[in-house]
């Protein structure tokens, strides 16, 4: 019986450690297609050599006690992950920015050197148990059958414990502790002559999963953080500075989402450009939809300059929306908050839009979803007759082929010249799509002296700024929009001096 509890709990431990891995990656990563594919491969590697080296190890060790140090082994290293998945991640994200390695070469080191030696040990341990429960070979099938299903519905238990109970309530370092813990239990039986020393493994991981969270991490010299939490969909920060500037981090501060200066409006950056935008399609708003609202820096600007707008500001983060209430000063009178995702929430609300504008990046990706013509042909029919949308499209300086895909993928669904670009910043360009005929500068023009003089100067900037929208992109689609390869192919172009 000992050795199908330990079946049970590595088959547990496996699945919710790739689980707990996955989500250890997001904050940094992202959870995209290619984050998600990286740590399931380097998990069916590890387990596939684990596999391979078990059944040799078995013929020359065929003892419990020989299994269950391989486990305890196990017990140990999955212990560690979380505390030092921080540093180790945090340098990978730096040579992702510095590099421009792309994120898949960046989530696979990251996955590879914090789980791959772990999980290889948890992959000996089917094979090994199959060799001790086997005494006859009459029997083989029978035995082998019965312990790899156990495992599997192990797997099972872990994956939906892991998802549905740990990461949620306990959070992902203690997730990995608590499986860690159980590892080490079930592990104990099989240690007759060290149980005793063995028994510190689980003693001291306990002792690891009741100690308090970490403190707030340090911010950038002259910066401090003020607000900080690992949320259910990212990792978040907010710095301030001696003068009262604050802005908000996502994953580690590969972008900055969202920025706030008391007593003002407008911010020297692409929000500007955003902002401006929305009167390229009438001189008076009397709605705009934002998804990607984050902390809210273009729905204040709205609401401040335009009180009479209906703004519905969606974000699919919870606890980005409240940091925005409490700390960016986001707030208008026409302000409608919505803890949603883009796409699912435009098809349920069907409210004709004067604006619509898309910024719902998770760095340095925009969800595919978002990006298809199916998307922009429910946009364009969500926006009321002279309607625009914008679209926020960051990239590396000097890359154009996320904006060629995008401006292609729109073009389809508005109209070949109804696309427009604004080079605003050397890492974003602003997209806009018309549904009319009518040239959008010439309304930011004669919306720019119906505004506040401040705005209107951004206006005419902006005005002045556009341009037909690139071409040469492919149309995306809900079955084919390859945007994670799309990025890391830019970044790999712009790292090698390549551009384009």
């Amino acid at each position: 019986m000992p050795l199908e509890i330990l079946v049970f709990v590595v088959g547990a431990s496996s699945l919710g450690a790739e689980i707990a891995a996955a989500r250890l990656l997001a904050p940094w990563f992202g959870a995209s297609t290619i984050v998600w594919a990286n740590t399931i491969a380097i998990v069916l590697v590890a387990l596939s050599v684990g596999y391979a080296i078990g059944g040799r190890l078995a013929d020359r060790d065929p003892t419990l006690s020989g299994l269950s140090r391989v486990v305890l082994a196990a017990a140990v290293l999955i212990a560690i992950v979380p505390f030092v998945s921080g540093p180790f991640l945090r340098a990978s994200v730096s040579a992702f920015d510095n590099l421009s390695i792309g994120t898949f070469v960046g989530s696979l080191l990251g996955v590879s050197v914090l789980i791959a030696v772990p999980l290889l040990l948890l992959g000996m341990v089917s094979p090994y148990a199959v060799r001790l429960k086997v005494e006859r070979v009459s029997d083989a099938g029978r035995v082998t059958g019965r312990l790899y299903a156990l495992s599997t519905f192990g797997s099972l238990v872990g994956t939906f414990a892991a998802a549905l109970l740990l990461i949620p309530f306990a959070g992902t370092r203690r997730t990995f502790l608590v499986f860690a813990v159980l590892l080490a239990l079930a592990a104990l039986p099989g240690l007759a002559r060290f149980r005793v020393p063995a028994l510190v493994v689980p003693a001291v991981v306990i002792a690891l999963i009741a100690l308090p969270d970490g403190t707030l991490k340090s911010g950038p010299q002259g910066e401090r953080v003020i607000w900080e939490k690992e949320t259910e969909y990212q990792y978040a920060r907010v710095l301030e500075d001696p003068s009262g500037r604050r802005i908000l981090e996502l994953n580690e501060g590969q972008a900055i989402h969202s920025i706030y200066r008391p007593g003002e409006y407008l911010t020297n950056g692409y929000w500007d450009a955003q902002l401006a935008l929305l009167w390229a399609g009438r001189q008076r708003l009397r709605s705009v939809a934002i998804l990607g609202n984050a902390a809210g820096t273009t729905a204040r600007a709205v609401g401040h300059y335009s009180p009479t707008t209906r703004i519905d500001a969606v974000e699919i983060d919870p606890e980005v929306t409240e940091v925005g209430r409490e700390l960016f000063d986001m707030k208008a009178p026409g302000l409608h908050t919505y803890d949603a995702d883009a796409r699912p929430w435009l098809r349920t609300h069907p409210r004709r839009q004067d604006a619509i504008v898309i910024d719902a990046y998770r760095q340095p990706y925009i969800p595919f979803y978002l990006t298809t013509i199916e998307f922009f042909r429910m946009v364009r029919d969500r926006l009321a007759p002279g309607g625009v949308a914008v679209v926020n499209v960051g990239h590396p300086e000097g890359s154009t082929k996320l904006h060629k895909a995008l401006a292609a993928t729109m073009r389809a669904a508005f109209g070949s010249d109804r696309v427009f670009r604004d080079d605003s910043e050397p890492t974003n360009t602003m997209l806009l799509a018309t549904t009319t005929d009518a040239d959008p500068a010439s309304s930011l023009h004669a919306a720019a002296v119906t505004v506040p003089s401040e705005l209107g100067s951004t206006l005419d900037e902006a005005a002045d700024r556009l341009r037909p929208a690139l071409r040469g992109g492919p149309v995306y689609t809900d079955d084919r929009a390859p945007v994670e390869w799309l990025v890391d192919l830019s970044l790999a172009d712009v790292a090698t001096g390549k551009g384009g």
